[in-house]
This record gives structure tokens, sequence and C-alpha cells, in this order.
């Protein structure tokens, strides 16, 4: 997974299309005529057996051999089965990049010893270095270089929105879609079923090297989700990303995979996913363009509140039952906006409220008076315009009129002109002016509310949360790992009650009194302890696994018995359930019995937790309402760990149960807090206990005591892989410096923004100028999230912190890395605080961040050191590194070489120069 060589793709000096002939059927002659008609200002062959001399106009060869040079890309069209040994021949002839435009059915089929195609096609890029992209890829556009090495029907507009999807005959209808829009694009391309060159490692070229204002995305499947995850956390960091997946649906998704424990519908994953990444999701192509004409052309919103201005009532109430539907809100307007609306007679229907009803005579002139009134008032983010024709104001005059004296309206707009003959101008001068424009009341809301979706995901990804309320120790860790080695040693994957009792108790979350006892006598001995009604629930082979429920919701309290009153009741209890296991379920081993007091009073309200795992984006920490009706309740909603307590608090936030929790709790702050808690308090134990496969907390009684769970299921499976590295706790060590201080070294983490913060403050402006190549003198929200929030899986940041008297912490200095896509180079910073250099702080830091570089197998660590900076320079000598000045940048470049390739392609690609 890389980037290297992916210039060559989009910035190709000659291309080669193989299998290019003048039939009318050809796909390498469709890709020819193609390259021909955009112009393309390089040199072109036509690669074709069949010894033609010319394609087109262009010089055709018999075999890649005969080029009369190395091609920088190279276009596949021959039949699918001659592809791998056409990547072969390219390989070794030079090529660094070919596009596979062949497919078909059987790439997966294996042939005896040679294996299938698909595997072919990957060994022989593998052994030369050279990218593919494909097969079965509609080929790549780039109308501001003029290549279109397609097969697309039509040319497309030079623009600042790039495409990437998976499907060529989509990628064809969005070229449609686009031109009958007016919009254009930097970049335009499908990945098919590609086997090297996947839709991540475009998402970072695009990122790093294009200047396009938005990325569109279309998803079929997701093959890697932690390299999706890094990429697309990377991208909307820097550019507006938008995202439509197909396959939403069972009936529609073709992944194959199982389904998720404890999630019904798998496409909220998906929704999760986007959410945590920064991205807008929209439902449809249609929606697709809605939302980049709004994101594109709007600022960024203060809020959610829309005010709505219309000349009839209908149509503004449609937009508001839509936005109300959404989740939006209405505005509500000030106390000066309501008299000046009142005094006018400006509003006819519903005077000074929101919407405002202007009538059916209200001329364009009176459309911006209301409009200057509404956008003035401070409780409005954003005002939609509704606006069908009439005589007194045709919609192309509204629409001048409302260009003309925009700079008057302190607020976002967007327009829905309703009809057809005469809206289409109306829309048309607003689409010249920048103005977002809509065919309905509903389109315009629902696009208004991807811009309030867009607000909340990028405020989550850029949050700076604040202290962790829990963390765990190395003791708990090893006591945990120790049962779970015991549990997998007796050839078990489901906990028992009492085990995964013992587990949620040293992560420190409330379980209900309990006794486990395994006969007749020893239940009544212990009923004797306690005082009330009791429940007895057996525990069993087969109902020790999280989530069971979903194929058997009737069964869920089969093998519970509630209000026992007397130890001899008990004593019956056991031996009753004991034979209905026996009777039902002879294949089924007793395990133990679980006697506890009836939870029932203090207004308690049942909710659920846990953890479960996807088959593609790993671990996923849950939560909703409970009790054995929550597969029907279908509440429960999903996020990817790790999570801080800001994360925690949107996921439940998406809940019923959180509005439950608001309109009947006597202090919901104080509950939602403790939910909140406990869900980062799982993303913890998901992060430390990796062959964890699931948890199930159902029922987990919130009430005016707290929270406590009653009843608990855990399993066990292979070591998990996260969609997004979890905080690496095992990278924690401390050290005693020159001056006798003990200083935690440690990777750094979101929360530690405050201790950057005042940090910085104690840099002299030499050491600010040698970190960034320039004075900065405050960092900024959007700073402090760029160096708190980092992807583990391709940074590393480690801090050395010192613990004050008081309590508190400070920041001595911090090292940073930043790896390539394939881990074969690394470039490096550091800073330390100016009062404390030469205690030996920069050594520790490089050479800690040098052993975990070697440890994750990157191979050269480099770094970029101002002439000026004497210190850096004596200690990169000291530590090993190759120091060269670079003339062009005017800096010294320090290399020091890590590991050595253990493949061809490692070493082709350390031998390249950085891209």
């Amino acid at each position: 997974m890389s980037t290297r060589f992916l210039h060559h793709f989009f910035e190709p000096r000659t291309i080669a299309v193989i299998g290019a002939s003048e039939k009318p059927q050809s796909m390498g002659g469709l890709v020819m005529r193609n390259l021909r008609e955009g112009d393309f200002p390089g040199t072109l062959w036509a690669v074709n057996p069949k010894g033609y001399e010319r394609v087109f106009g262009e010089p055709c060869v018999t075999r890649v051999s005969r080029l009369p040079e190395v091609p920088d890309l190279a276009v596949i069209c021959s039949p699918v089965e001659t592809v791998p040994r056409l990547i072969d021949q390219l390989g070794r002839f030079g090529v660094r990049a070919a596009l596979v435009l062949s497919g078909g059915a059987h790439l997966d089929d294996e042939r005896g010893d040679e294996g299938s195609i698909r595997g072919r096609m990957l060994a022989a890029a593998r052994a030369s270095g050279i990218r593919v992209l494909g097969p079965e890829c509609m080929g790549l556009i780039v109308p501001g270089r003029r290549l279109n090495a397609s097969y697309a029907s039509q040319p497309v507009k030079k623009g600042r929105v790039a495409y990437l999807g998976q499907s060529g005959m989509l990628g064809n209808a969005m070229i449609d879609w686009a031109a009958g829009r007016g919009i254009g694009f930097s970049h335009l391309l499908t990945v098919g079923d590609s086997v090297d060159v996947l839709l991540p490692d475009l998402i970072d070229y695009i990122n790093q090297f294009a200047p396009t204002q938005a990325i569109l995305l279309h998803l079929e499947r997701i093959l890697d989700a932690q390299h999706f995850m890094t990429a697309l956390r990377d991208a909307s960091r820097h550019r507006l990303v938008l995202a439509i997946k197909s396959g939403r649906t069972a009936e529609s998704d073709i992944s194959g995979l199982p389904p998720t424990p404890g999630i019904a519908n798998r496409d909220q994953v998906f929704d999760a996913a986007f959410a945590r990444a920064g991205v807008v999701r929209v439902d449809d192509s249609d929606e697709l363009f809605d939302a980049l004409e709004t994101l594109s052309r709007m600022k960024p919103l203060r809020g959610d509140r829309l005010a709505v201005v219309a000349n009839g009532l209908g149509p503004a109430m449609l937009a508001i039952d839509k936005l109300i539907g959404a989740g939006g809100r209405l505005a509500g307007f000030s106390e000066a906006t309501r008299r000046a609306l009142r005094r006018d007679d400006v509003d006819i229907s519903k005077p000074g409220e929101n919407p405002v009803d202007l009538g059916g005579n209200a001329t364009p002139e009176r459309f911006v008076e209301a409009l200057a009134l509404v956008a003035a008032d401070p409780g409005v983010n954003a005002v939609l315009v509704v606006h069908a024709p009439t005589r007194l104001a045709p919609s192309r005059a509204t629409a001048q009129a409302i260009i003309a004296a925009r700079k008057r309206f302190r607020r976002n707009l967007l327009t829905s002109w309703m009809g057809l003959e005469e809206a289409l101008p109306a829309r048309h001068e607003c689409n010249l002016a920048g103005i977002p424009t809509y065919t309905s009341p509903e389109k315009a809301v629902r696009a208004f509310m991807h811009m309030v979706d867009y607000q909340r995901v990028q405020a989550l990804l850029q949050q700076t949360p604040p202290s962790l309320p829990f963390a765990t120790t190395a003791e708990i860790r090893r006591r945990c790992r120790t049962l779970l080695d015991e549990v997998r040693a007796r050839q078990r994957e489901c906990l028992l009650h009492s085990e995964t009792a013992r587990v949620l108790e040293a992560y420190g979350i409330p379980v209900a009194p309990r006794h486990y006892v395994g006969t007749p006598a020893e239940a009544a001995e212990a009923a004797t302890t306690l005082e009330g009604a009791m429940a007895l629930k057996v525990v069993h082979d087969g109902n020790c696994r999280p989530f069971r429920y979903r194929q058997h919701p009737h069964k869920i309290s089969a093998g519970l018995l509630q209000d026992l009153t007397t130890p001899a009741q008990v004593a019956e209890g056991v031996t009753r359930l004991g034979d209905k296991v026996a009777e039902k379920f002879p294949e089924f081993r007793v395990r133990e019995y679980c006697l506890q007091p009836m939870q029932r009073g203090k207004h308690s309200m049942q909710l659920s937790a846990g953890i479960t795992r996807d088959p593609v984006f790993g671990p996923l920490i849950v939560f909703g309402i409970g009790g054995y009706k929550v597969n029907i309740l279908a509440d429960r909603q999903v996020a990817l760990p790790p999570l801080n307590i800001s994360l925690a608090a949107d996921l439940v936030g998406r809940t019923h149960a959180a509005r439950l929790i608001r309109e009947h709790s006597r202090d919901p702050e104080r509950d939602l807090e403790r939910i909140g808690k406990l869900l980062v308090t799982l993303s913890q134990m998901a992060s430390d206990l990796i062959e964890l496969r699931g948890l199930e907390l159902n029922p987990l009684l919130l009430n005016r005591d707290g929270l406590v769970a009653v009843d608990f299921a855990m399993d066990l499976g292979r070591p998990a892989r996260f969609a997004i590295m979890p905080y690496p706790e095992e990278l924690r060590e401390w050290v005693t410096l020159n001056n006798g201080w003990d200083v935690e070294v440690r990777p750094i983490r979101a929360e530690d923004a405050p201790l950057i913060t005042r940090f910085h403050t104690r840099l002299s402006e030499e050491s600010i100028r040698f970190r960034y190549f320039h004075h900065k003198a405050d960092l900024t929200q959007r700073d402090l999230s760029m160096l708190s929030h980092i992807n583990y899986d391709r940074q590393m940041a480690f801090i050395a912190e010192h613990p004050l008297e008081d309590g508190g912490k400070q920041m001595l200095g911090v090292v940073r890395v930043w790896n390539d896509a394939d881990n074969i180079r690394t470039e490096f910073s550091i800073i330390i605080r100016d009062d404390l250099q030469g205690l030996g702080i920069g050594s520790l830091l490089m050479e800690k961040m040098i052993r975990y570089c070697r440890s994750v197998g990157t191979l050269e660590m480099i770094g970029k050191i101002m002439v000026d900076n004497h210190p850096m320079r004596s200690l990169m000598k000291h530590l090993g590194f190759t120091q060269r000045y670079n003339m062009e940048e005017q800096v010294i470049d320090a290399v020091l070489r890590l590991n050595e390739p253990q493949s061809d392609w490692q070493r082709h690609r350390l031998e390249s120069q950085p891209d």
C-alpha cells in the first residue's frame, strides 16, 4: 500500500496502449481515440501483435520489448488471460505503472499449479515493483493534464473535484450527471477489482499531491479498514470528502461477509466509520451533487438553526417538515426581528415567526427586505428562500434582485426555485452567482442538513477531549490476560459468567452482587446470605455467548428463575434448571449457577452496552436500550474504538436512551457522564484485550445509585485488527534524567492538547523556528488537533513528561515521525524545552523513536535540519545519521538506515528518491 510511482498514472509523458486497434468494438481503440480527442500532449504508442503500422495515426509495435523507449504508463486492454504475462514483460522493461481495463468473471479461478489470474498479476507486479491499477477499471481522466486514458463516452470538464470509485459503469454515469450540471473534475477514475493500487492509495495521493477542493467517493466494499480509515481521516482534515456506498441492504450486499453480532444492519457501521473520519455520507447520486454544491459554495456553519422565507405557507411547511424529520432545528427570532417583521406587515401567515410567509403578491424588493431582516438575526445560522413564480415576482427577477443584494445578507443562503419553465432561468442565475439552488424545498433542507452533519463530524475530528476518566495499569492487563489464557488452555471460546465478572470488576465496571454455586446445597447456603427476592440463572455452554438472542429472542430468559424467596426454593431451582438443560440441550454442559438479589425499584432504566467485532472494521463499541427486546427496538448504535469522552458522548447522544434519560432523569448530565465513562472503559478493554471478540452487558441498569451490570457474556476470537489503531500502552516507560528527575516517556494522545499548549509557551523563538522553519507564536485549535490526534499506524510521537508536586504534569520535549504508506521511510522532527537542554532528553527521545521504528520494520529515517541548528546537527552525528547539504531547499538532510530491505520491491522503493 503506497503512493509510490502513482505519479506515473496521473502525470505521464508517454503512454503505450496494449491491445489497441481500429475495430469499432475495440476497448484499446476507444482509449486511443479518447487520448487523441483529449489532445494528450505527450507521446502515444499502440501495441498489437497483429503488426499494424499505425492505429488512429499513432505508431504501433508488435510487442512491449519493441517500444522505442520505456513508457511512463501502460494501458492494458488485451484479453484478461494475457494480463499476468504482460505485467511481467512491462516490469522487466522498466515500466512503473500499468492500467488494466480488461476484466472477466474468472479472475479467481485456480488453474493447476499456475494459480489464479489475480494471484499471478500480483506476483508479477511484486517481482518488479510496477504498480497495477485494475483489472476491470474504467481508466483514469485528469482534465487538467489533458489525459483521458479511459473508455468514457464523453469528455470531462476541468474542475477541482476528484471522483474515486469502485464501479466503472457508475463512473460513466457520474460523468454524464456532472456534464448536465456543469461540474468539472480534477481527477476521475475507478479502481474496479484492483489487485495492487487500492482506493486508500489513491486517496493518499490525491490528498498529498492534487490541488482538489473536494473528494467524491463511491464504495462497494472495503478490503483493509485500517488503511482506508487512515487515508480517509488524513484527507478529510484538509478537504471536503463526500461518500456514497452501495450494498447498504442485505439484498444488495455482495461481500459475502458474515453478519456483525449484535448489529441488525451492518450499514450503520459504515455510518460510524464515515462520521469518525470526518466524512459526509449521502444516500444517492443526486444527493451527492446537491451536497457537493452546498458544501463547496457555502461558508462553514456556526450552528444548526435554519430560517425559511417563502412566498407561500405551503412550500415553507414542506421545508419545515423535512427539517424536523431530519433532526434539524428551526431558528427562533429575536424580539427585535419579530417587531420589524410585524411593523412592516412583511409576514402575513404567522407574523413575526419562522417561517416568514411573504404571500403570493410579494415583489422581488419585498423578498430582499425580508431576507435582510432575517439574515441579521443572531439566532439564525442559514436562510432558505422558497419561491413559486407569480406575475408580481417572476422567478428570474427575484433571483436577480437577491443576487444584487447578497452582500446585505450576513448568513449562508440557500434557494429553492419551484417549478420548471420559469424556475430554470432563476436556478441558472444562482448557479452563475455561486448561490446553492435546488429544485425543491426538501432537497434544499437535505443539503442544509449535510452542512450540519459536516460541522458535527469535523468538530469531532478536531476536538481535543478532556482527561481520560480511567486508565488501566500493567497489573490489570496482566491479570485479565492471564485469565483469558487459562480459558483458552481449557479449549473454551466463551468465558463463564463468573470469569466475565472478574474481568469487569478488574476494569472498575460495577457488577450486581452475586454468588456462584454448583449444587443445590451450595445454592441453599448462599441464599441465606441474601435478603429479599432472588433470581437464579443457569450458565451452560449454550448461553455464554454474547448477542446470542438475535436468532432466538423468545428464549432469552429460558435459563432464568425469578422471585425466589427461600433457600429451599433456590435449591429446588438448581435441580429444575439442571434437569431442563439436560432435557432440552443434552449436548451442553452446565458450568455453574448464578444467584443474585432481584434488581427492582429505584426507577431503574434497562440499557445495553458492549463490544462486538465487525468482519471489516474490527472491534466496535455498542450502546442502546437494554432488555430482551433490544433487537426489536433496534436502538443500538455503534462507534469505532478508541473512544474518548467526547466521542462516547456523541455515541450516547445518537440513541433513544439518551432522550429518555434527558426527559426522566433527575440529573441527566450526571447519568450521561456515567455512561460515557463506562463506554470509554469498554474501549480501553477492547484495546488491552485484543483476543476479546464480544462482550455484552444486558441488562445494564441505570438508576440514582449509578450503573450496575446485571447480566453479561464474553467470548474470545483471533487477535483483533483495529480500523483505528488504539493507544499503544506497551510503549510507556519510566527513566531517570541526569538531574535526577523521574520522567515518563510515552506516546502522545488526544488528551495531551493542554500539555502541548503550555509546552509551546516555554519555547524560544529560535526553537520554534528550528522546529517549524518559521515563527509560530500561538497554536490554533486545528494545530492542537493535528499535533495530539495522530494515526498510530502511520505516525508516532513520544513525549517526555515529568510529574509536578501539585499533582500536575509538565512536558519536557517531543519527537515525532511520519511514515510513508509503505513503511519504507519515516521523517522525524524533535523539539526540547530551551531551559532543559543539556540533560540528555534529545538523545533519550531520539533513541526511543529509533528503536520503535526499527521494531515496526521501517527501513530509513530522514529529517531536515536548518543549517544554523548546530545542536541538532551534533545530536544527529552522535546518533550515526549521515548528513548532506540540500542545495535546493537549503537545509541539511539527515538520513539513518534502520533495517535492510527484505524483498525486491522494498529494495526498489528504497533506492528511489522520496516523492
